[in-house]
């Protein structure tokens, strides 16, 4: 004999929300760096020149990290219409890499870090300005 369970609110679940989004993001952010990063070294091992490796493994990862982004990682989409978006997205993802310039100059220049500290600095903010910006300007629920 079974008896009926008491009614009781969800329970938030691990793999909705922002706290998860977050994670995913972070997730999805490290497999668009592997492959731009492996695009560049197979790129550049078959005779391709640096530049055009680096811009390959650039646009591969951006294109794997929007398609993460909108398959697996955020929950909502505030634009319809999907070229738009992508635009955006890239247009964000352009704006961290100026965020991480002037990172890299700020403490290396003005604070003398190393290039590897200064690196994880500036990889750790862009990380977080572009989960914000994305998040805020394309990843939200519409107004009603």
């Amino acid at each position: 004999m079974s008896f009926p369970r008491a009614q009781t609110a969800a329970a938030p679940s691990v793999t909705t929300g922002p706290i998860a989004e977050f994670a995913k993001y972070f997730a999805a952010s490290a497999i668009a760096f592997a492959t731009d990063g492996g695009l560049l070294a197979l790129a550049t091992r078959t005779g391709l020149a640096y530049p055009i490796a680096a811009a390959v493994g650039f646009l591969a990862g951006l294109a794997v990290a929007y398609w993460l982004s909108i398959r697996w990682v955020f929950e909502a989409r505030t634009l319809n219409n999907g070229l738009a978006e992508f635009v955006a997205f890239a247009s964000i993802g352009v704006a961290g890499l100026g965020l991480t310039e002037l990172v890299l100059w700020g403490t290396i220049e003005h604070l003398a870090w190393s290039l590897a500290l200064a690196k994880v600095a500036a990889a750790g903010c862009v990380f977080l300005f572009n989960f914000g910006a994305r998040k805020a300007l394309l990843f939200r629920r519409r107004a009603q």
